[in-house]
This record gives structure tokens, sequence and C-alpha cells, in this order.
């Protein structure tokens, strides 16, 4: 079997956080030169840009930059920086809770991503903060939802991030969180969760499915007020949207929610009112580089429980 080459390092570094594009040409192919690829290949790039490109010297080799007559060469690495899209910037901050050789833990706001995706690339928790520690390897251990505040792990060391996403794969990550939903008297609390949760690509909600489980999360009353009800939240596998859809299939849906138990339509991408009232509160772990057991927690709050009447209204 042949074996898969080494992609060479990048002569581009990355750029507010963001690596750049990376592109191997054919082994096999009639073009005559690099452009002609390129206009082919990249069609939503277009002609005119592409020529821009090359000219300004942004497309480069591994040997420097490719001359807008380039020959096509079958193999050759290509980089480029993408034009990134126009992003509103995510007005909250990115609190780092603990740094080390190994782990980058992360109290998140709501609203800014994870990891880049669509259209939030820059404004993202992982470009964010490998363009402010200068961290440039730096990879995510897991993901949290754009909408969900509260804890985020991250990897310092490539050689490292196998052992970190270990952990979450195989569920040795005790993960607690925090919601804010309406309160059922005829609910009995605590109780377990368990359904089949499906999540198919290119739509928004999950589903529930009737097949034997593969989620498990375990609901609990904190404290009950005006109709409203402070939940700890144990989800004991990590399906996508599994609290919010556990939640919203008790008839509890949390504050918030702009896809359970109804889709809403998107708002603005500067809205930041209400957030979604979801908060990953705590995790705790064995460090398989260690052996130390670590615990961490969010010190941040829930809106809609702390001061609902300002949640409610939104910002001024």
């Amino acid at each position: 079997m042949r074996r898969k080459s080494r992609r060479p390092t990048s002569p581009l570094p990355q750029r507010h956080g963001v690596d750049p594009a990376h592109l191997r040409l054919p082994i096999e192919g009639d073009w005559p030169t690099v452009r002609a690829y390129l206009v082919e290949r990249l069609p939503a790039v277009g002609a005119e840009r592409i020529d821009e490109a090359l000219a300004g010297r942004e497309i480069v080799g591994e040997h420097g930059p490719i001359a807008p007559e380039e020959p096509f060469l079958p193999g050759a690495h290509l980089w480029f920086y993408r034009d990134l899209p126009e992003e509103v910037h995510v007005p909250f901050e990115l609190v780092v809770l603990h740094r080390d050789e190994h782990l980058v833990v992360v109290d998140k706001p709501h609203f800014l991503a994870t990891t880049p995706r669509g259209r939030h690339v820059a404004e993202t928790a992982l470009s964010r903060l490998r363009h402010g520690l200068d961290l440039p390897a730096l990879s995510p251990a897991h993901r949290l939802d754009r909408l969900t505040a509260g804890l985020a792990m991250f990897v310092v060391r490539p050689e490292d991030r196998g052992a970190y996403q270990t952990l979450f794969r195989d569920r040795r990550v005790r993960k607690e969180y925090r919601a804010v939903a309406g309160y059922d008297p005829a609910l009995e609390l605590p109780r377990t969760v368990r359904s089949h949760i499906v999540k198919e690509r290119g739509v928004i909600a999950a589903r529930e499915i009737d097949a034997p489980p593969n989620s498990e999360s375990r609901i609990e009353l904190l404290e009950r007020r005006a109709g409203l009800a402070h939940y700890r939240l144990l989800p004991h596998s990590g399906r996508t949207h599994q609290l919010r859809l556990h939640m919203s299939g008790l008839g509890l849906p949390i504050l918030g929610d702009p896809v359970y138990p109804e889709v809403l339509p998107e708002p603005a991408p500067d809205d930041f009112r209400r957030p979604l009232q979801l908060l990953a509160s705590a995790v705790e772990f064995t460090d398989p580089l260690t052996g130390r057991e670590r615990r961490f927690e969010s010190r941040r709050s829930l809106a809609a429980w702390t001061d609902p009447r300002a949640w409610a209204a939104g910002p001024a």
C-alpha cells in the first residue's frame, strides 16, 4: 500500500490566528500553468481574483511565490490566504482560566464559536487564542456550541491532542451544565433521560427517533421561583444539541433556544440579545499526561436567573 506523503510546513504564518489555505496539485493533469488549474479548481474565487493574487505574490509554493506563468507541476503544494468573510465582532471577553504546557482552559462567552466554521472564522475562540497567546499550533480538545457559554479546553502541542480528545471520546470527562427553563410542578425530578438522537448534515435541528438509546442526560432541579427554574444537567454522552433536545422533550425548552422546540428565524449577526441560557459550568477528569485529578469551574452565571428582567428586556 502506498503511504500518504507528509504535508510540508506552510511557508506562510497564520493571520489573525487563522491558518492559510493549503492546496496540492493533482499528480495527473494537462493544465499548461498553475493559474489554469486554479481557475478551473476555484471557480467561486474567480479568474480576476486569482490573477490579482498571483500578481501580488500572494500564492506561494515550497520555494516561494508562484508566478502568473508558472508551469503546472504535478503534486506541488500551494498556500494562500483565504478572503475571509465579513464578520461581526463578538463584543464579549474570552477569559483564560488555566494555561500550562499542555492545556489552555477558557471561559467562553455566548455567541462566540469555538472553532472556525462557515461564516465564523476569525471571530472564534480558537483564532482569538492562537493570535492572543501566540500559540499557532493550539487545537480544540472538544467542541462547545457557539450559543453555549462556559468551559472549553484546548491542547497546546499537536502531539498531545489525541490523549485529550480520547478523554472526551471515551466519556472519561465528567461534565456539568447549568440551565434556566420553565418549571413544571408535575414533572418528577431528578430524572435520567435516554434517547436515540440523529443529527443530519445541513439540518439545523437534531431529532429523536425510535431506536436503542445513544444519549443519556441526568436532569436535576436546583432552585425555582416565579415560574422559572435553575437546573443542573449532567450529560453522560456528547451528542449534538443533546441537553437542549432532552430539556425540550420534557416540555422545558431552555430559555433563549432558537431551535428547540421550534426553529426560529435566524437573528441578525449583531443581535446579542437574550442568549441561550445554557452554561458549561464544570469539567473534571484525570489528566492523561500527568495523572493529576483536574477540575475547572466557570465563573459565569446565567442572566435569566441572576437578573431575569434585564435578560428578558435585552441590552439597552
